[in-house]
């Protein structure tokens, strides 16, 4: 099964300061066509700002994105999965945390951030390879009772 280390890109990280505008963490998802950003205090993570987060807590409450600091409405919560977990326990964990995005460690260090869309394809890709091994051997196994029907 494979592994986050396996799907991952290595260094796949958007990151701004926490006292960064919204316009401006829009503009880097925009700009790398990517949902979410991490916000930095200092140089270590304080939060994520979401295109989630745009929505419910910038727009829902009208207010001004050019003003407004991401560290006032990003989610402070981050849930990590370790680059050495299946792929399958990162869908888990983010199913239970009601998450499209989750950061990736290893070593005490952030290396990447996958998507649920990256995880849908690996499994999709698993369940095609398992479909095609099935096929092959049920094709292949001769059906039970042919071998001694073809026999006088």
């Amino acid at each position: 099964m494979k592994k986050l280390r396996d799907i991952m890109r290595s260094g796949f990280l958007f990151m701004l300061p926490q006292d960064a505008v919204v316009t401006e963490a829009v503009r880097l998802m925009t700009a790398h066509n990517v949902g979410i950003v991490i916000a930095l205090d200092g140089a270590r993570p304080a939060g994520v700002f979401s295109e989630r987060d745009v929505v419910r807590r910038v727009v829902d409450r009208r207010l001004d994105p050019a003003l407004t600091p991401i560290r006032d409405v990003m989610t402070t919560e981050i849930i990590t999965a370790d680059a050495e977990e299946d792929y399958q326990s990162a869908m888990r964990k983010m199913d239970q945390a009601n998450i499209r995005h989750l950061l990736v460690v290893g070593e005490g260090r952030l290396l990447s951030m996958i998507s649920i869309r990256d995880l849908i394809r690996v499994d999709m890709d698993d369940k095609i390879e398992e479909l095609r091994y099935l096929r092959e051997y049920l094709y292949q196994v001769p059906p039970e009772g042919a071998a001694s029907r073809s026999q006088p």
